[in-house]
């Protein structure tokens, strides 16, 4: 959910969703005060939002007062997720790449000039705590799943400024591409070698390599499935040279 203006006016249900999202921003909890800021509403119309989610078990309220998700939703959300075709079809890919390399390997869509990432699958040893989570973004830019993904869908220059809307690509790190003709060129590489990279783009220290998933389609990507690592331990290189088996367990012809 966007930023909230201050002289936006909550009502009814929409109020409960800001509410309910607000929640979500907080895993420690937050007190109704804040919340009420946080929303810009009244506090007695923010405490009957919050009482309407505690009586739906979406949300609830620990002993210092303060409010926090409710397992009905966790529950919710988790076997939701469990149980997405995607989800389930893409697992055992996630499962062969972590195992062959010993890092991280995920599995993300693109949306707008996001990508949103639909399943994270760590090592059982070793794993480095990257800003991924499933359910969360990062720019589609500066990531090599969105790299991968941006290069099917964005052919010509013209589209790829289009995309960009005249706006600062932002640069989380050093090496993360700044314009719209440099993303451009990123593209036309990506379509010629068939993979994406990202080198220490969207955080210091962490590399990935990215191919297009094709789950629902032979043609057209579903998403893209990546390997990310610590640079120190998986240099890039290392990645890009198994950029064929990687594809293949992608395809699913080299899972067990």
């Amino acid at each position: 959910m966007s930023e909230l203006n201050p002289a936006d006016k909550l009502v009814g249900s929409d109020r409960v969703l800001a509410v309910l999202a607000e929640l979500a921003r907080h895993p420690d909890g937050i007190g109704l005060e804040e919340m009420a800021r946080a929303v810009a509403s009244p506090k007695p119309t923010v405490h009957r939002a919050l009482a309407a989610l505690r009586r739906a078990g979406f949300a609830a309220q620990h002993g210092h007062g303060r409010y926090v998700l409710g397992d009905e939703f966790l529950r919710m959300a988790f076997a939701h997720h469990e149980a997405r075709p995607d989800h389930v079809r893409v697992m055992p890919v996630l499962r062969a790449l972590c195992e062959r390399h010993g890092e991280t390997a995920h599995y993300a869509v693109l949306d707008g000039h996001s990508v949103v990432y639909r399943s994270k699958l760590d090592p059982a040893t070793g794993a480095v705590r990257l800003s991924s989570v499933v359910g969360g973004r990062n720019p589609a830019h500066c990531t090599a799943v969105g790299k991968v993904l941006l290069a099917d869908a964005l052919r010509t220059e013209d589209e790829v400024r289009a995309w960009a809307g005249g706006r600062v690509l932002e640069r989380p790190t050093g090496q993360s591409i700044g314009t719209a003709g440099e993303l451009h060129a990123e593209l036309v590489r990506i379509r010629e070698q068939g993979y994406a990279t990202d080198d220490q783009e969207n955080e210091p220290g962490v590399n990935c390599v990215a191919v297009a998933a094709y789950l629902t389609s032979p043609t057209v990507p579903s998403g893209a499935i990546s390997v990310s690592g610590l640079a120190y331990r998986t240099p890039l290189r290392r990645l890009v040279e198994d950029v064929p088996a990687i594809r293949a367990i992608a395809s699913g012809e080299d899972l067990p």
